[in-house]
């Protein structure tokens, strides 16, 4: 995270790679504030055993791009609403450079970044395989639940 302002949205990417059983690290660190430790970071991310960086940040949201570009695992931003509705956080994550890319998920939408470095991890890991596709027909489960419950929503001219 660019800062510990943005753990309110993160909290969903941690949880969601707690219950899949994922080992993760959570950290602050800033592009503009902290670019030594951001470089370390990036740099010796492989080495310690990380596979897929998820990297938020908010306003200028350099945080993603710069680890991109010091890193060959894959980054996946978050952009983070602090301002400008987000708009500024997700075009900066979204617009980088040839050769440098970061995949990037909707506005606060850590989860689904979550969801995608599960993904990415489960295509060499046949345990994690077999969590994600739970995970998966779960949301099918839910769906059909709720379309189920729609039935006792009434109205004049609604047609069932």
């Amino acid at each position: 995270m660019g800062s510990t302002s943005d753990l309110p949205v993160m909290e969903a990417a941690a949880k969601f790679l707690n219950d899949m059983q994922i080992h993760f690290e959570i950290n602050a660190l800033s592009a503009h504030r902290t670019p030594e430790k951001v470089e370390e970071f990036a740099k010796n991310a492989r080495q310690r055993g990380v596979c897929v960086i998820i990297a938020a940040a908010g306003m200028a949201a350099h945080l993603p791009g710069v680890i991109a570009a010091m890193t060959i695992l894959p980054v996946i931003g978050v952009p983070i609403k602090a301002s400008l509705d987000g708009l500024d956080a997700l075009l900066a994550i979204v617009q980088m450079p040839p050769g440098i890319p970061v995949a990037t998920v909707g506005i606060n939408g850590a989860q689904n970044a979550a969801i995608l470095a599960a993904q990415i991890l489960a295509v060499s890991d046949p345990e994690l395989q077999v969590r994600m596709t739970a995970f998966k027909e779960e949301l099918k489960v839910k769906i059909t639940r709720a379309n189920e419950e729609l039935k006792s929503v009434t109205y004049a001219y609604r047609v069932i």
